[in-house]
């Protein structure tokens, strides 16, 4: 492997849909009647076929300028198929807070995966996985090869950082993802300048992840455990949310808390146990009957949360080489009606 050599994962799903909303007409974001949303989905970029394009468009353009900025050697995209993942074999409200895939967008996703194939880009989607466990599944079988970086706005990702892999986590405003970027880089000399970050992207790495989530990498799936996901309607233990990080930080793991909970053999005890945490970890109130009552949504949770890093990837290193064909990029443009990217080319 050179020493030039850089691998940068992509959360095809999470660029997609935060490109479609960033790319749609003002009229139509605002408007919450469903009807007048259908009518005015004509106002949505489109090419002279009538195939939605917004999307499609802004994250081409953000791809071409990763590339032109970072120079990856390798580089892979994982999408979403669906949401009726093993996850919801589980649990079947997984994911049931999420309202249907609006068609403008829905359509732009099967065009943008063909797209990002037929241009020389490594693309992968599952019916049974979700994107973050494919990218979880390729980081972990090569980040030792190769440094690694992921980029997406999904936070469950922050697990997947290691000594070899860092996330860039997209923030909503360009300012957000400088103030981070200053309030971690100031002491180390960090200037923008000096360190190439893709737009609006604050890089996590293990130390920062634990100064400004409060858990170490390996822990996002115990404070998912305790303390839920409403974007991905993950339950964790109803009314603990402040005490996840003093007992994470002090016990661990979620199975450590439980045993400590465990060892206690009567009321007493449990009292005694609760007292010590307001005493030497400064939680005031106290979460004991709420972590009681709820033991089996805190274990469920976290495994829910856990990213899998046994999905079969049968192809080796090489597979996930650029090979950007120019003319195919061309031709794909050209159907799309991308014409000011051509020139990017």
């Amino acid at each position: 492997m050179a020493n030039t050599d850089k691998f940068i994962l992509i959360d095809g799903s999470s660029m997609l849909v935060t490109n479609y909303y960033g790319n749609l007409p003002k009229a139509l974001l605002f408007e919450k009647d469903p009807e007048k949303r259908i009518k005015l989905q004509s106002q949505i970029m489109h090419n002279d076929k009538g195939q939605f394009t917004n999307a499609m468009y802004s994250m081409m353009r953000a791809i071409l300028k990763i590339m032109a900025e970072q120079k990856p050697t390798h580089m892979m995209f994982a999408f979403d198929t669906t949401r009726d993942t093993f996850r919801r074999e589980k649990y079947p409200e997984y994911k049931g807070n999420r309202g249907d895939t609006p068609e403008p967008l829905k359509e732009q996703f099967a065009n943008m995966e063909n797209m990002l194939e037929e241009i020389g880009f490594k693309v992968m989607y599952d019916d049974r996985y979700e994107a973050d466990d494919i990218v979880g599944s390729v980081v972990s079988k090569y980040e030792k090869e190769i440094p690694s970086y992921i980029i997406t706005k999904d936070h469950d990702y922050l697990q997947l950082i290691s000594d070899y892999t860092r996330v860039w986590l997209v923030q909503t405003k360009q300012e957000t993802a400088d103030e981070l970027q200053n309030k971690y880089g100031a002491e180390f000399g960090w200037n923008k300048k000096l360190v190439n970050i893709p737009d609006k992207a604050f890089e996590v790495t293990p130390s920062t992840c634990l100064k400004e989530y409060g858990v170490r990498p390996e822990q996002i799936p115990d404070l998912k455990g305790i303390q839920g996901d409403s974007s991905d309607n993950i339950p964790g233990v109803k009314g603990v949310s402040s005490a996840a990080i003093p007992l994470l930080a002090h016990y661990g793991t979620v199975e450590k808390i439980y045993e400590a909970i465990d060892a206690c053999e009567d009321e007493k005890a449990r009292k005694a146990l609760a007292a010590t945490w307001k005493e030497n970890l400064g939680i005031t109130r106290s979460p004991l009957k709420a972590m009681m009552e709820y033991r089996d949504m805190a274990f469920l949770s976290k495994d829910l949360a856990m990213i899998r890093r046994d999905y079969e990837i049968p192809q080796d290193l090489e597979a996930f080489k650029i090979n950007f064909n120019k003319e195919k990029a061309k031709e794909q443009f050209e159907k799309y009606g991308f014409k000011s990217l051509m020139e990017k080319l």
